[in-house]
């Protein structure tokens, strides 16, 4: 079933805010093998003129791809996400994401396309901090395989 193309620019809800922690970034930063102090060290970070450690710039996936999961369960939208795979993913900061900020995210639907059978579906995330300030918008796509021919 193809996508619903009546969906482009329909926004969801924010997400409950998300509590940044210390721990989760440096946990964050082993797993991708970035050994930047400033993701482990508050006196590195603050050096940097950060208040604590900051996160590393895909950390911020971890909430938005949770966001996301609003939109890709709609099931008026009409996606098969047994079929889908991350096609791409980008990121444009305002500041980086701190130990200790609550942060939310709002979805929109900003494309849906059909390829060579397979829908496309390009999401953005607007990410804010508690004061409502912009912090990151995230965008990606993801891409729902065309199902095999019996």
């Amino acid at each position: 079933m193809a996508l619903d193309p009546s969906f482009v620019g329909r926004s969801y809800p924010p997400t409950a805010p998300y509590e940044v922690g210390r721990e989760k970034i440096r946990e964050f930063a082993r797993a991708v093998g970035d050994a930047n102090p400033a993701y482990t060290d508050p006196e590195a970070a603050r050096a940097l003129g950060h208040p604590d450690v900051i996160a590393p710039p895909t950390f911020v996936f971890v909430i938005t791809y949770q966001a996301a999961g609003e939109v890709v369960q709609d099931p008026r939208l009409g996606l098969d996400y047994t079929r889908v795979v991350h096609g791409d993913q980008k990121f444009a900061y305002t500041r980086p994401v701190r130990a200790g900020d609550r942060l939310t995210v709002t979805s929109t639907i900003e494309a849906v396309k059909t390829m060579a059978g397979s829908d496309i579906l390009d999401i953005r995330g607007e990410v804010h901090d508690a004061a409502g300030e912009h912090v990151v918008t995230a965008w990606m796509k993801l891409v729902a395989r065309a199902a095999e021919e019996a």
